[in-house]
């Protein structure tokens, strides 16, 4: 059999242009281990660096965008260690001690880093910042954080009234807040309550629906006093707040275990087990979707890790069913829609997916994005100013596809080429290096190749 993955690399156009011929019969299996969960290695990069003492990190993503976060607070006065999977020592500097730095903060593709940053930022009195990041990261919105941050008596300027980096921030003692979120975003509630560490009284988000916890977690892990209030989604902090260096154990990321939970789910004949894969409730969604869709999966070997619930989850393919993905759900799987949109092309009957409006203003519009491509495959797909609207069986061909610079959609689009009925170029590969250097080579070792 010839090799179902052929990478070349295209220096002068600095992309990489990935072939995926069909699988010819070959299924995904064996056991997978995913790299570490991009949301828990930022926060526990940015807690480190704040917090008294020493943090031990383990497992931590050495994609390119906590290399971002490192990068950044390296340049405020935090000693941390070269970025390893196998561990990472940060000595942290205290909360209101980071260092006013010598040039431009660059948080690179990376809206966490620049986001939850601004937090932080904004509540070092008398300090000046300067922030900016890549083409892509420059036409992402930042209102959804600068606005409630000036409610809280921040001052921060930039593009188009600050809505757009670069963003300047002279750092002032802020003022507590309630905020409304008209967002369900983990992004703007965690920076809402990181700039609360240092205020005084209690700072407050609520927002219309649940977004990932992993902030509150992990603040209360290091010695924040946080509420929760899981009936109306308010999570409030008491500042001013001492953190406390922690020994932190990165579960899997589920964002990235979603590419192998669907392609072992559409792939006939796969049998796959994914290990070590976090399970946290507000990042469940996407087990959620394929159990609707009537995708064969089970949890296994379910344990606690460092205050995170941890499993190995085991897929079969299956004969997939549309259904409809909306409301409440969407915040709970609003990155792994890229690839529920794949899934769907697999299953009998139409996926409806809305809600997810968010989308468009991510690392690319994805939901753009995932409608050009895969109608490009031969995929019955109509985009949605909130979703998309995905009729499966229709039989995909192989085709030239883009990522559009986006790590998601990269990897979405190599996992629905598997099942084309030719060779498909995929250019810009790369980009999957953001969340998961070793995509490619996982998915060349899960089709069997040495």
């Amino acid at each position: 059999m010839s090799s179902p993955i052929v990478t070349v690399k295209t220096d002068q156009q600095r992309q990489d242009l990935v072939i995926i011929p069909p699988t010819s019969g070959v299924a995904l299996s064996g056991k997978i281990q995913i790299p570490g969960d991009k949301s828990i290695s930022h926060r526990s990069l940015m807690l480190g660096a704040i917090a008294e003492g020493e943090t031990t990190i383990k497992g931590l993503l050495l994609g390119d965008d906590p290399q971002s976060t490192a990068a950044c607070f390296r340049q405020m006065g935090a000693d941390i260690s070269q970025l390893s999977d196998q561990e990472v020592r940060v000595r942290g500097l205290g909360i209101g001690n980071l260092q006013e730095p010598n040039d431009i903060l660059n948080a690179g593709n990376s809206g966490t880093t620049l986001r939850l940053m601004l937090g932080l930022l904004a509540s070092q009195p008398g300090q000046f910042f300067a922030v900016t990041g890549d083409k892509s990261l420059r036409s992402r919105p930042m209102s959804r954080v600068v606005s409630p941050l000036q409610q809280m008596g921040a001052s921060i300027w930039g593009r188009e009234g600050g809505k757009l980096a670069p963003l300047a921030i002279y750092g002032r003692q802020l003022t507590p807040n309630h905020y409304h979120s008209p967002v369900a975003s983990a992004q703007v509630k965690s920076c809402i309550l990181l700039a609360g560490l240092s205020t005084e009284g209690k700072t407050t988000v609520t927002e219309p629906a649940r977004s990932r916890d992993h902030s509150e977690r992990m603040l209360r892990a290091f010695g924040a006093e946080i509420d929760v209030d899981p009936s109306c989604h308010r999570v409030t902090v008491t500042g001013p707040a001492k953190l406390t260096g922690q020994t932190v154990v990165v579960p899997g990321d589920i964002s990235s275990a979603a590419f192998w939970l669907v392609a072992a789910a559409i792939v006939p004949g796969s049998d796959l087990r994914v290990q070590n894969v976090g399970i946290n409730p507000t990042r469940t969604g996407i087990l959620e979707a394929l159990q609707r869709m009537e995708a064969d999966l089970t949890l296994e070997n379910e344990r606690e890790v460092a205050g995170e619930p941890v499993a190995d989850i085991h897929v079969r393919s299956s004969q997939l069913k549309g259904c409809e993905l909306a409301g409440d759900l969407i915040p709970r799987l609003i990155d792994e829609v890229p690839i529920l949109a794949v899934a769907a092309t697999m299953a009998q009957g139409t996926t409806v997916i809305r809600d997810a409006a968010e989308l468009r203003v991510k690392e690319s519009d994805r939901l753009l994005a995932m409608a050009r491509e895969l109608s490009k495959l031969g995929a019955t797909v109509s985009e949605r100013p909130d979703g998309l609207e995905i009729t499966g069986g229709a039989p995909l061909h192989g085709a030239d596809l883009d990522s559009y610079d986006d790590h998601r959609v990269a990897m979405s689009l190599a996992i629905a080429a598997l099942l084309a009925d030719s060779p498909s170029h995929l250019y810009n590969a790369q980009a999957a290096s953001i969340s998961y250097p070793d995509f490619i080579a996982t998915l060349k070792t899960a089709l069997g190749e040495s």
